[in-house]
């Protein structure tokens, strides 16, 4: 019988966890698809058995511990033991820090980092008693460096970075096999936008340049089958945590003349919109959001990251075989 990989990806339902999903597809895996609109997830369960691929819809909400608990548990008893775990899922807001409530800041962590956090140990679980997995954490630039408008959101993906360098010391202690790697895209071009909550007065955008989810989520599987404790996704990814580490005042001042007008189109959006904060918004959004036109396609960096080991000892050889034969001309 053909071993298939087991996976788990949150936030399947659309942009990058549905990119991801399409991608692990195409590699014939196994998904647990998990989202909180089962009416989205089985379109990308569709989706995914078109590609090759075998699907299971999950309707749960990350933040209920006990609800991702039960989806772990579901899918070893349909599918096998859980070889990958992605945590993607987050909920964010576009807004000034003092314009949002107490409720809004607890949400948008309970999604975008306790959800990491309770999927992460659903994993473990099951991971640990085999000694074997690998968990990959969908991080962001953000992880490194915070932005205007996004506050909440900047700051459970620092959250999710600290959570994840603790626990990867815990393991390597404990001697486990299991991996625990990260992956920090840019600006992607995801549906995000549509739904997010948002105080500004204009339609929300990502700051560009834009990268499509499919660059991400190629990192993601390449990230899956790899031993690469982060793993940081186009230039833009690059500079913004060199910058930080360098002039994170000059960045700062930078950001409060550009982020505002940087992060909004020049379209009005209404203030009673849908968002999905709390309740999914009922509408199958897809992988892309509205900023195709120009959107990045393939990321030169990301594969030069990602091959970086054979170009080194590749220009290595070069080296030392160009240095010989100078030698036998002299």
């Amino acid at each position: 019988m053909t071993q298939h990989e087991v996976v788990v990806i949150t936030g399947a339902s659309a942009g990058v966890g549905r990119a991801a999903a399409r991608e692990f597809a195409r590699h014939g895996a196994w998904i647990g698809l998990l989202a909180r609109n089962r009416g989205t997830l089985e379109c990308v369960r569709q989706e995914v058995e078109e590609r090759g691929g075998r699907a299971l819809v999950l309707v749960a909400d990350v933040a209920d511990a006990g609800a991702v608990e039960r989806a772990a548990e579901q899918v070893e008893a349909e599918f096998g033991p859980i070889d990958v775990w992605i945590n993607n899922a987050m909920a964010s807001m576009m807004s000034p820090a003092i314009e949002m409530t107490a409720d809004e800041f607890r949400r948008v962590t309970e999604v975008t980092y306790l959800g990491y956090v309770h999927g992460t140990l659903a994993a473990l679980r099951r991971m640990t008693p085999r000694d074997s997995g690998t968990i990959v954490q969908v991080g962001s630039a953000l992880a490194y460096r915070g932005i205007p408008l996004q506050s909440a959101y900047c700051a459970a993906k620092h959250a999710v970075k600290g959570f994840t360098e603790s626990l990867r010391c815990e393991l390597i202690h404990q001697r486990s096999r299991i991996r625990l790697n990260m992956v920090h895209p840019p600006a992607v071009n995801t549906p995000q936008f549509e739904w997010i909550r948002s105080n500004m007065p204009n339609q929300p955008q990502p700051v560009p340049p834009i990268y499509q989810p499919e660059v991400i989520a190629r990192a993601i599987y390449w990230s899956a089958h790899n031993d690469r404790r982060e793993s940081l996704v186009g230039i833009t990814t690059v500079g913004a945590v060199w910058a930080n580490k360098f002039i994170p005042g000059l960045i700062d001042r930078y950001l409060a003349r550009t982020g505002y007008r940087s992060q909004q189109t020049d379209e009005p959006v209404s203030k009673d919109r849908p968002d999905n904060l709390v309740q999914p918004v009922l509408h199958d959004f897809g992988a892309h959001g509205r900023f195709d036109r120009g959107a990045v396609r393939v990321s030169l960096q990301a594969w030069l990251d990602r091959h970086r080991i054979a170009l080194l000892t590749g220009t290595a050889i070069l080296a030392i075989t160009g240095a010989a034969v100078l030698r036998l001309l002299a």
